[in-house]
């Protein structure tokens, strides 16, 4: 059977670990994965060029390569880096405006999502399962125990790049948005869509049918006291903003009315 190998670079990151697991989809042997260091700026910067049609800043790479808030794994055979993937953990509260229906309001503000930045492989080595194995190293990480607030894996993907979607779903994202607009490359305007993996519970906003649905199964299964509890939440939380609202108008009309020199 086919192995890789975890293995470090001195770059200072102590998170790094020595592990030896069994790859069964790569077909490559003595594949070995280790996290980017500023050393292979250089190099990733030129395969990044070569892999992707979007001009990234020379301080993207800087960041990606020696900033720890990034997860930048790279899957390297006979010492040349062949892919690499890269996301990011974000407080949902941080999100762009085009990104913030992702996630139901239900999970709050302490909650967080995973953007992927990038995910490539050089065309030579491709569908030898490569990309399957850094997507499955970066769901690992964001799944262990750690990482439980973190609740979907979200990307952005040119419309017109077939092979990457039908990798995307085929790993069970979902088509989230149509992005009009979104990229500009060599002076155009490109369409984009939004991906999503939800990941530890997590979901998008429910509409109607699926608060049907959810009710619907805990009263199949006979436990209607756990579904009127969990009801008389939602319907709690779906009214408490209108009363919040009410409760500081209402304040302000008689903080008036009791001081008329202030009219």
């Amino acid at each position: 059977m086919d192995t890789f190998s975890w293995y470090n670079v001195d770059n200072g990151n102590s998170y790094k670990k020595n592990v030896t697991k069994s790859v069964p989809l790569c077909n490559l042997n003595n594949l070995q994965l280790r996290f980017l260091c500023p050393s292979d700026l250089e190099e990733v910067r030129a395969l990044c060029r070569n892999w992707f049609p979007i001009d990234y800043p020379y301080n993207w790479y800087e960041e990606i390569t020696s900033n720890p808030r990034f997860y930048s794994l790279a899957a390297i055979y006979e010492g040349v880096i062949i892919g690499l993937i890269v996301a990011e953990i974000k407080s949902f509260s941080k999100l762009n405006k085009e990104d913030k229906s992702i996630l139901s309001t239900c999970f709050g503000k302490s909650s967080s999502v995973a953007y992927m930045l990038s995910l490539g492989v050089s065309e030579v080595h491709r569908r030898n399962g490569i990309a399957s194995l850094l997507l499955d190293n970066l769901i690992s990480h964001l799944t262990a125990p750690e990482n439980r607030d973190c609740k979907a894996l979200f990307l952005h993907v040119l419309t017109t790049n077939k092979p990457a979607i039908h990798f995307y779903e085929h790993r069970n994202f979902r088509l989230h948005s149509f992005l009009p607009y979104y990229y500009y490359i060599k002076g155009m305007s490109k369409d984009g869509f939004t991906y999503v993996l939800y990941l530890n519970g997590g979901h998008s906003p429910w509409g109607l049918y699926d608060y049907l649905k959810h009710y619907g199964h805990y009263l199949l299964r006979g436990d209607l006291c756990r579904w009127f509890l969990i009801w008389l939440r939602s319907a709690f939380m779906w009214v408490l903003p209108g009363m919040r609202r009410m409760a500081m108008e209402n304040t302000t009309v008689v903080s008036v009315s009791e001081f008329p020199w202030t009219k």
